[in-house]
């Protein structure tokens, strides 16, 4: 095998289409997430723009030059520390690949530079990673292949009357607020700024941290949006009532799913459930444009309970090799990341700690007014 590592704007025009070409064709085989727009050219590409690091390793088949097989997107560090592209943001990691390609896991990180590579949200399939997996996830799926009145009927076998009252939601903002206009492909700069900073204030009264509080994380968002290929495309929906917006959602789109990233809306409405309506009118959006899912991330949130048609699963780990950087890495990592999916995994856990980040959230904002 011989590997071939890049920096984005390196790789050729070939080797782009070949990664698009693999990427398009993996439903075929079984492998939908595989077709994940976070494990496409274009967000590699708009990642190096803002982080240091970005490579693309290219695996070929022996002969020189041969064709290339997969694509493995990584960021290091000067030290060797790798981790998944986008770490933290992304939501499905690993290598695109053809229908029954196999590599070394250690050959591969040998290559690339690496002590280790990190990753927590690992597609499925991934074999020569897997034996590096220290726990894994379910990410939430809405199934509009067969349609959109299909969806709905899946869901009224599931729950017939939360399935009307999640129905009747929109139509009961659109008669206190005057109406509701939904936009699927919504063009304008100014309501994504409106996104970032309702999620940016979101952040803060839960007691989170500010990804947008991050000027390249800012930047990131804005290059994406404005990036549309035949097979990829940010995609900002709007939920608007009374003429004014109501809940808005940031995501990327390739040719069979919708990946779900940043969904927000105005408090003023919270009563009305706005996100779960935009939710149901991007599912409708996402069947009218002749997509497979929409992948809700991996997660535990009420919305995507009451939502999803089944789950896809993903997985966290560290990919190592005999160093001493990637002892030092892990011992670092492991304690903070073992302590939090404890947290989140258990209810009687994870509803105390939300109390306790909401309440920091209140502290954060009276010290913010005082």
């Amino acid at each position: 095998m011989d590997i071939d590592v890049y920096r984005p704007n390196e790789l050729s025009s070939a080797d782009r289409a070949a990664w698009t070409t693999t990427q398009l064709e993996a439903p075929q085989y079984g492998s939908s997430q595989m077709a994940n727009p976070f494990l496409s050219p274009e967000f590699a590409t708009a990642v190096g723009r803002y982080r240091h690091g970005v490579r693309i390793a290219v695996l070929r088949g022996d002969a020189p030059q041969g064709e290339p097989l997969a694509f493995f997107p990584y960021q290091r560090t000067p030290t060797g520390v790798g981790r998944a592209i986008g770490l933290g943001l992304s939501d499905c990691q690993g290598l695109v690949h053809r229908p029954g390609f196999r590599w070394d896991a250690q050959e591969l990180l040998a290559a690339c530079g690496l002590a280790i590579w990190e990753f927590d949200h690992l597609a499925e399939g991934q074999q020569p990673f897997e034996e590096s997996v220290t726990g894994t996830f379910p990410s939430p799926v809405i199934d509009v292949a067969d349609g959109w009145d299909a969806y709905v009927a899946r869901m009224r076998e599931r729950s017939a009357r939360g399935t009307r009252v999640r129905l009747a939601q929109e139509r009961k903002l659109g008669q206190a607020a005057g109406g509701v206009r939904y936009v699927h492909d919504e063009r304008d700069p100014a309501m994504l700024r409106t996104l970032m900073d309702w999620k940016s204030a979101q952040y803060r009264r839960t007691g989170r941290s500010d990804r947008f509080a991050h000027p390249w994380i800012t930047r990131l968002v804005e290059q994406l949006f404005h990036t549309r290929t035949e097979s990829f495309a940010g995609l900002l929906s709007v939920l608007y009532a009374g003429g004014r917006p109501a809940a808005a959602h940031f995501g990327l789109r390739s040719q069979h799913l919708l990946a779900c990233w940043f969904t927000a809306y105005d408090p003023a409405f919270a009563k009305y459930s706005p996100g779960v309506s935009l939710h149901l009118r991007m599912a409708r959006g996402a069947a009218g444009d002749g997509l497979s899912y929409l992948d809700l991330g991996r997660g535990p949130r009420d919305h995507k309970e009451a939502l999803k048609t089944r789950e896809l699963y993903v997985s966290e780990g560290w990919v190592t090799r005999r160093h001493p950087i990637a002892l030092a890495h892990r011992a670092r990592r492991a304690p903070a990341r073992a302590l939090r999916n404890t947290v989140v995994s258990r209810p009687e856990l994870r509803r105390p700690a939300d109390r306790l980040l909401r309440g920091v959230g209140r502290v954060r904002a009276w010290r913010s007014a005082s």
